[in-house]
């Protein structure tokens, strides 16, 4: 079983698709998905599809939803005909809940987690170029926010704000490592998009005025900086990190940082 997230939802069996049109079997795909070979509880579930107040029938019309699943399933497996797997051996009922056999097929989530991780490891070996190859490989299997089209309950939401956060972070340490070698003219208006996306994001702002002031518009790096402080204070009450201030002066004084500031804070836009 093929499994992607990264963008719109797309569950693959034997290469044949299996995600229903309705929304709610459409939910409960996607949590097995992203939990591909784990138990996901009835209870996990129920509050997926329904909050704190479901129906008396949520039990009932889960099981429902579940056996949609498994005639989609079966369907695929019924493309193969040397296939000996059952629906019920890969969308597996199990004590308390259910479990979504992957079978040893792709999830892009574990890639994209396993890809980074090589990115991260490069850069502790100082091996910039490495780094930046396979940080930039694992922001590939981005295709637009993660399940893009699918719509979210509470588990879904937080499981999705996991893989954006984790996305954040690959692509803030790609941006520095670009940075280290010398590309800041190239990551002008990748960083101009950001930050407008990004409206307190402080690492990705003080990477841009990095970028700014080495391409020799240290004007419009200083703006960028008056820019972030007046949104902190108008709308948390927040000055900016000790790491992005002194990054401030470093450019006012005309001797910028070999680095963007590490270790700056993150702040939700």
């Amino acid at each position: 079983m093929d499994i992607e997230v990264l963008g719109a939802l797309s569950v693959r069996e034997n290469g044949v698709p299996v995600v229903p049109t309705a929304p709610k079997p459409r939910q409960v795909l996607a949590l097995l998905a992203l939990n591909a070979d784990q138990v996901v509880s009835v209870a996990r579930l129920i509050e997926e599809l329904w909050d704190e107040n479901p129906p008396r029938s949520a039990r009932t019309t889960l099981q429902t939803y579940v056996l949609q699943l498994r005639e989609l399933i079966a369907e695929a497996l019924a493309a193969d005909a040397g296939e000996r797997c059952t629906a019920k051996d890969i969308l597996t009922t199990v004590p308390g809940g259910y479990r979504l056999e992957s079978r040893g097929g792709t999830a892009d989530f574990r890639e994209f987690e396993r890809r980074a991780g090589a990115g991260y490891r490069a850069m502790d070996a100082e091996d910039y170029p490495g780094a930046a190859r396979r940080l930039a490989d694992a922001l590939s299997l981005w295709t637009g926010p993660a399940l893009t089209d699918v719509h979210a309950g509470s588990q879904i939401d937080m499981e999705v704000r996991r893989l954006e956060e984790a996305r954040l972070c690959a692509l803030d340490q790609r941006i520095e490592v670009d940075l280290r070698l010398g590309r800041h003219r190239e990551l002008l208006a990748e960083l101009t998009v950001l930050v407008n996306r990004y409206r307190m994001h402080e690492s990705l702002h003080g990477q841009f005025m990095l970028a700014l002031h080495r391409s020799g518009r240290r004007g419009e790096a200083l703006s960028v900086y008056q820019r972030l402080r007046a949104t902190l204070v108008a709308e948390l009450g927040l000055e900016p990190s000790a790491a992005l201030s002194r990054l401030q002066r470093s450019i006012l004084m005309a001797r910028p940082e070999p680095a963007a500031p590490g270790g700056a804070r993150l702040v939700a836009p």
